[in-house]
């Protein structure tokens, strides 16, 4: 059983969180709110999400899991103003998931959890870099890479996050220490690159994030987190590195 009532633009930051990643999804249930963990189909970024049944503005529900595509889901949405609130229900003889906002009525199809690539594995890491930073700062990094190249290190240098993408022609760097209101937390300088399209994939919802927490190695997977729904709900990424060439 599955019945519940959310506002618009919360359940919005769920589907932007993870739709760039991947089409369909294994949404957990539990009287506590709901989860899911999804990886790429190119196996190089994982987003890991929960939601707590508070972030909903009435949440009941059995523990079990639904399959949703995020495409059809996300059409819905959008016809959605962010102050809406959209009611969801599982009709338990159809399988399917009644939506409705405002005057608007819809029957979504549900997939079978079964056919939906299993849960992700997390990596057990030990990253020795931890920068906590604006969600819009990075965002800026990467756009401003984008430019250039299509890829970008990230670095922590002499107690100092720096971004840099090196194109053929062209270069282009941020580099931000406490001054740019930024903190940083390391055991030694780490350096790692990164694909600049699952960079970009990720700053879709850490953009918009007040602060985000990057923890780095060298030539370790990027770990990323921060919070949606006003502190209810938590993303976390996981990005793998591209091998720099000797």
């Amino acid at each position: 059983m599955f019945k519940a009532a959310i506002n618009a633009e919360t359940i919005g930051d769920v589907v932007e969180a993870t739709s760039p990643l991947v089409d369909e999804i294994r949404l957990k249930l539990s009287p506590d709110g709901v989860s899911l963990r999804a990886v790429d189909p190119a196996n190089v970024a994982m987003v890991s999400l929960t939601l707590d049944a508070s972030a909903f503005e009435s949440f009941e529900c059995t523990e079990g899991e639904i399959g949703i595509d995020l495409i059809r889901f996300a059409d819905v949405l959008r016809m959605a103003q962010k102050d809406d609130v959209i009611h969801m229900e599982v009709n338990e003889e159809t399988r399917k998931l009644e939506i409705r906002l405002g005057s608007l009525s819809y029957t979504l199809s549900l997939l079978d959890p079964s056919t939906i690539r299993k849960d992700p594995k997390v990596p057990d890491l030990e990253l020795p870099a931890n920068v906590k930073m604006p969600g819009a700062e990075y965002k800026r990094a990467v756009k401003a890479a984008e430019k250039v190249s299509d890829h970008m290190a990230l670095a922590v240098q002499d107690n100092k996050f720096v971004f840099e993408a090196q194109g053929d022609l062209d270069r282009v760097e941020l580099t931000l220490d406490a001054s740019s209101g930024i903190k940083i937390e390391t055991t030694g300088d780490v350096r790692s690159l990164f694909s600049l399209d699952f960079l970009n994939d990720l700053s879709k919802s850490a953009g918009k994030a007040d602060e985000i927490i990057i923890e780095l190695g060298s030539d370790f997977p990027l770990r990323m987190n921060f919070s949606i729904a006003s502190g209810k709900g938590k993303v976390s990424y996981l990005l793998a590195p591209r091998i720099e060439s000797a």
